[in-house]
């Protein structure tokens, strides 16, 4: 779990969205280390050295299976987590990002339309960049949670085609 938040970073507050993903992925039985929180303007160098040579679908070197992000999402100048993440994808799964947006706006917050937001592998990882809002890590919970085992299965081989 990674927060994009450069006041967070700079000890300015307390971030609150880390926190609730990883008491949600603890929950579901993952392994998951403390929050790394990264000032926003970090967040590309930060990725690149997590990944390394990830980016290339048959690489084997240890990696996370899942990476959530929070924060960096919106249309201010210094929201640059979207534009970060997406180079690096090597599959793109635009219907997450969707469903989120969707779910935001059931839940009466039509400025969910605002944030950007991609879901897809570096390698053999999952990558979402989830709001930096809880309603919005909420949301993206809600729909995360019924397709997570799945994902895992995919992402460990099930499914795949010889």
């Amino acid at each position: 779990v990674i927060v994009a938040s450069t006041r967070a970073a700079a000890g300015e507050y307390a971030d609150r969205t880390g926190p609730v993903l990883v008491d949600w992925l603890r929950g579901r039985g993952l392994t998951v280390p403390a929050v790394a929180v990264v000032a926003d303007a970090d967040i590309s160098a930060y990725l690149d050295e997590l990944f390394g040579e990830q980016a290339d679908p048959d690489a084997t070197a240890a990696t996370p299976t899942i990476v959530l992000t929070t924060g960096g999402t919106g249309i201010s100048p210094t929201d640059v987590t979207v534009a970060a993440v997406r180079p690096l994808l090597t599959h793109e799964l635009p219907g997450l990002m969707t469903a989120v947006h969707l779910k935001g706006l059931e839940n009466g917050i039509p400025t969910a339309l605002l944030s950007g937001g991609v879901a897809g592998t570096v390698g053999r990882t999952f990558v979402m960049t989830l709001p930096g809002s809880t309603g919005g890590v909420k949301d993206g919970i809600a729909v995360l949670d019924p397709v997570l085992d799945p994902l895992i299965d995919q992402l460990e081989g099930a499914g795949d085609h010889e």
